[in-house]
């Protein structure tokens, strides 16, 4: 399996909040977020990872360059600023390209190994008319949450900005897609489509089969609060 991060926001909120280091390396449970990260698609049969990062975060993109030397997993690396992270997703997609199916997430998404693990599992095992697996949960954390409707069988038949009857996840923020995804990923951008939860919309309209995965507990790290609770949440 391919993996790819998601590390190039500016992270404006917890700079707010006092916090000095770059969102990526904030450190979670010991280790820095994108470190840890790492460590787990590595656990997770990585055959490759690549990372994000604005033009801003040259800190982050040492740290990446240090972890690549030190790695079998073959890590790549693209310093560029973009204005969402649905452009971050095309810079990475042709890294993607012929690689079969490949697993998305952005940086500070946080969730347990043993949790991520049977994702990975199932998503390279899925028969192949299986475009996508995206990881849901039905614990509400983010401020914005995007609903994920999905039928008896948890194919995805919808993405909802609002609460309806019968909806019972939201979206973790851990996209598994195929190859077949990136050509509508590219024809949003044409069509001057925004953000990423267009693109799963459009993956739906386009016809793309997707599959939802409960995996249990997601946080994402937003604020400084968040930090403490996510540590909680991985020490609990």
């Amino acid at each position: 399996m391919n993996y790819g991060i998601i590390a190039a926001g500016q992270g404006a909120r917890l700079a707010q909040e006092g916090v000095e280091l770059p969102k990526p390396l904030v450190r979670i449970d010991g280790r820095p977020m994108i470190g840890r990260l790492m460590d787990i698609f590595t656990a997770c049969g990585a055959e490759s990872i690549s990372v994000i990062v604005n033009e801003e975060m040259t800190e982050v993109a040492d740290y990446i360059r240090e972890r690549a030397k030190e790695s079998d997993c073959p890590i790549n690396l693209v310093v560029k600023t973009t204005p969402t992270s649905m452009h971050s997703f095309y810079e990475l997609s042709s890294l993607m390209e012929g690689k079969g199916r490949f697993i998305i997430t952005t940086v500070d998404t946080i969730f347990r190994q043993k949790d991520f693990a049977p994702y990975v599992e199932q998503f390279r095992n899925a028969p192949e008319e299986v475009d996508g697996m995206m990881a849901v949960t039905s614990f509400i954390d983010d401020e914005k949450p995007l609903y994920v409707a999905t039928d008896a069988e948890n194919r995805i038949t919808g993405f909802l900005d609002a609460p309806a009857p019968g909806v019972k996840y939201v979206s973790g923020g851990i996209y598994g897609l195929s190859g077949k995804a990136i050509p509508v990923l590219g024809n949003c951008l044409e069509k001057g489509v925004g953000r990423m939860r267009n693109y799963q919309r459009a993956l739906v309209e386009e016809g793309l089969l997707l599959k939802a995965f409960d995996m249990g507990k997601i946080v994402d790290v937003d604020h400084a609060s968040d930090i403490a609770s996510a540590e909680a949440f991985l020490n609990n």
